[in-house]
């Protein structure tokens, strides 16, 4: 088939079809994209607190990026299986927001050069799953259907 203006509605017709497909699979998506997130973000948090996996620096006590570990840890958890899911995911937001503007920004204006596109993307998505919710495979779905 070619894909001119003449056949737009063809086109229109396969997108269509495809998202009559994927929709219905976007709740399910939604909760595995957010145990992921949660599970990766919380490996930060391991490796700052617990010291695994090895390779990363264990700040001291009370310093601000253990707390940091801390948040990422306890709200890692949290998120990974979508228990009290936004009001973790927004903690978290605010603390990739905060990571950023602190410990890349200065460095350079490009997220890229200063190493702080993970805190970005990891901002955002946590301040989607605040609007969003945890998705139905869930500890949150799961109480508020009992």
């Amino acid at each position: 088939m070619r894909y001119g203006p003449e056949n737009f509605h063809l086109i229109w017709m396969e997108q269509v079809q495809m998202r009559n497909k994927l929709t219905p699979w976007a709740p399910t998506i939604l909760s595995i994209t957010r145990a992921v997130a949660g599970l990766v973000f919380m490996a930060h948090g391991t490796q700052k607190i617990l010291g695994f996996p090895a390779g990363g620096h264990a700040p001291a006590t009370f310093t601000m990026s253990w707390t940091a570990g801390i948040i990422e840890l306890i709200c890692g958890a949290l998120i990974a299986v979508g228990f009290l899911t936004r009001p973790a995911a927004f903690l978290a937001s605010g603390l990739m927001a905060f990571a950023y503007w602190i410990a890349h920004a200065p460095r350079d204006f490009y997220p890229v050069n200063n190493g702080g596109d993970a805190a970005i993307l990891y901002c955002f998505l946590f301040l989607y799953l605040v609007f969003a919710g945890p998705g139905p495979l869930s500890i949150d779905a799961m109480r508020r259907r009992a």
